[in-house]
């Protein structure tokens, strides 16, 4: 089965504080998108990349690949007014029967084990998503008061989510809903049960000036995978 990877890149920077987008700000000299698809491009060649952009930015982008003479294949897709919007769009290039992985474009750092992880388990259960242990102590706000909760019951979400093409599509057909904060809530209001893998902690989402420092580190580290997470599946 063809593995796809829909990256969804539409961020504007603003907590950044920078004007340039944040997919696009520099890593080792390298926009942050690049490196993001230069790993899912390393741990399969074969698979099929979607890159979905706002409008606007679509033209820079080209520049940016000239520029460094990225020549990654991939295909090119519209982004939307909601991240529903976009992940469907780029979702209607795709007309085979696939294992598709949908991920932030600003997550350069998702390791070799996680990718295989969640392609593996999607293969053979319908879907699959990343998640880490919450490590640090956990409250939750009620009116004016908080409460300490069992943090070994709660997960940190990560992104490749991958799913088979049918219920990826199916779900996608159902009307926009704000409380679809991801492609698994999306899945699992059609009616799908989500498969938990286990993720790694590098695999950090780039919004913030500290993030950067951190993929920095990262970079200069050589990127090697720290201690996997437990082998998880739920």
């Amino acid at each position: 089965m063809t593995n796809y990877a829909v990256i969804v890149a539409g961020g504007s920077g603003t907590r950044m504080g920078s004007s340039v987008p944040k997919q696009f700000l520099k890593i080792n000299d390298l926009p942050v998108l690049m490196h993001t698809i230069k790993t899912f491009q390393q741990f399969d060649t074969q698979m099929k990349l979607i890159l979905v952009l706002p409008e606007s930015q679509i033209d820079y982008w080209q520049q940016l690949c000239e520029e460094h003479q990225f020549d990654a294949k991939h295909q090119i897709a519209k982004g939307g007014s909601t991240r529903f919007e976009s992940v469907k769009n780029g979702l209607s290039l795709i007309t085979e029967t696939a294992l598709i992985g949908i991920h932030d474009g600003v997550r350069p750092f998702v390791s070799p084990n996680t990718l295989k992880r969640c392609y593996h388990h999607a293969q053979a259960l319908g879907n699959a998503i990343p998640v880490l242990d919450a490590f640090e102590s956990i409250r939750q706000l009620n009116d004016d008061c908080s409460k300490a909760i069992d943090r070994s019951s709660i997960k940190l979400v990560q992104t490749p989510q991958v799913f088979h093409s049918d219920q990826l599509m199916a779900a996608y057909n159902q009307d926009y809903d704000s409380l679809f904060t991801d492609d698994a809530s999306v899945v699992e209001a059609y009616g799908k049960t989500i498969h938990l893998v286990a993720g790694n902690r590098e695999n950090i989402k780039i919004t913030t000036p500290f993030d950067l420092v951190l993929a920095e580190a990262f970079i200069k580290a050589g990127f090697e995978e720290m201690e996997d997470e437990d082998e998880l599946e739920i």
